[in-house]
Parts: C-alpha cells; structure tokens; sequence
C-alpha cells in the first residue's frame, strides 16, 4: 500500500481519537491494526456524507457513489483511496459485500426516516447501522459462526440503543427521533413536547421503559447463539 493512501487512512483514524474512542487498542494483534483502520475508514466517510452535508438530495447522492465505488472495489476496480485500501484487507480476510452495503444503507435510512413507530421498526434500523459493524470485526478475527453472529448482533443492538438514549438532544436537532413513538405515547409524552424539551417525569418514564430493553438483549443473543441461532 503507498504512504499517501496510509497517511489518508491514518489521519481519518486520528478523528476518531476526536470523537472519544479508539480503532485499535494494545488488545488487538498489530498485524490487524491496518485492517481495523481500513474498515473503519469506509464507515467514517459513510457516515460524514450521510450526517455532514445538510441537505438531504446531496447526502442521498453522495451515498450513492459511494456505494458505486464500494461495487467498484468488488469488481476488482477501486477508484477512491479509501477502496485501494480496503480492497487488500476484505480480499484477505473474506469480507462479503453485505455488511458494507448495509451500512450505506443505514445512511440513506436516516435521510428518509426520522420517526420509528415502535422497537420491531427501530430493531430493524439497527440490523443495518450496528450489527453490520460486529460481524465486520468478527471477520476480521477469523470469526463466521452463527453463535458469534447473534450475540455480536444483541451486542452491537444494545450499544446502538445506549448510543440514542445518550444523544436524545444532538439527535433532535437533526430532526430525528429513535425513542419509540408507543413507548411515548404509553406513558402520555407527545412529540411536540419533546421537541420544546420538557423534560418531565413522564418523559423519565418513557426514557426509563427504553433503557430497560438494552440489558435483556444480549442475554437473549447469548441465548440465540446457543441454539444455532
């Protein structure tokens, strides 16, 4: 791989030092760190096109090519840098297709979608925005199993939920609102009152049936892996 397309893939991973987390840690084999850096290169500039623009048609095109050159890198043609080096790391470790194109997928949700009925919708959404990132890092250790898959799918569903309940405000000034609409209309707690940020015990309450689904997911992935699945 040259230097200049490892010093682009190194400084998207110094971002991610900005954004309170790290692509690798002393944990992982060094012999992955660059594959770990690809990976999460890919998803860093998905999810900047799709959160960074401000403006819908754009972000929804952008998505586009970027699923051109991801479809580009599997026919044996990368074209931007992210994708030469991506191209080595997924032929090397048997990366499908899949997992990448449900992520831009996830992307182009959130520019059509900003309201989930209930927790099987918001469920959904997170089969395309997490799981897909689980079953990347499995691949990249050498992991294809089913039991792995569901407990890695439970785990990245209940890091995806904390991640929303935790970023209730930064969402809504984006128009977009992943606490269930029964989950707050059971506990009498409208929209517009969300939107004017009264924070009062029914929206506790709402809040509190939300962040109680997170701990019983994993256990019922663990229990999922188990049994085949």
């Amino acid at each position: 791989m040259g230097r200049g397309r490892i010093a682009s893939i190194h400084a998207v991973a110094r971002d991610a030092s900005l954004r309170n987390f790290q692509v690798v840690s002393f944990l992982l084999p060094k012999r992955l760190h660059q594959d770990f850096y690809n990976v999460y290169s890919f998803c860093r500039w998905a999810d900047d096109l799709g959160d960074e623009i401000g403006d819908t048609a754009e972000s929804l095109q952008l998505l586009s090519w970027w699923r051109c050159e991801l479809q580009a890198m599997y026919a044996g043609e990368p074209r931007h840098p992210v994708f030469v080096a991506l191209r080595d790391t997924a032929a090397r470790h048997a990366l499908p297709i899949e997992p990448f194109d449900n992520l831009i997928a996830a992307f182009e949700q959130d520019q059509t979608v900003t309201r989930y009925r209930d927790f099987a919708e918001l469920f959904g959404y997170c089969r395309h925005s997490a799981n897909p990132v689980g079953r990347l890092v499995l691949g990249l250790c050498g992991y294809r199993d089913a039991a792995r898959y569901a407990l890695s799918d439970a785990t990245c569903t209940a890091l995806q939920l904390a991640n929303f309940w935790q970023d209730v405000i930064v969402d809504l000034k984006k128009d977009r609102v992943y606490l269930p609409l029964d989950v707050m209309e059971r506990h009498g707690y409208p929209l517009e009152d969300l939107f004017a940020r009264r924070f009062d015990p029914r929206f506790a309450a709402a809040m509190q049936e939300a962040v109680d689904r997170g701990p019983r997911i994993v256990p019922q992935g663990l229990a999922a892996g188990r049994s085949g699945g």
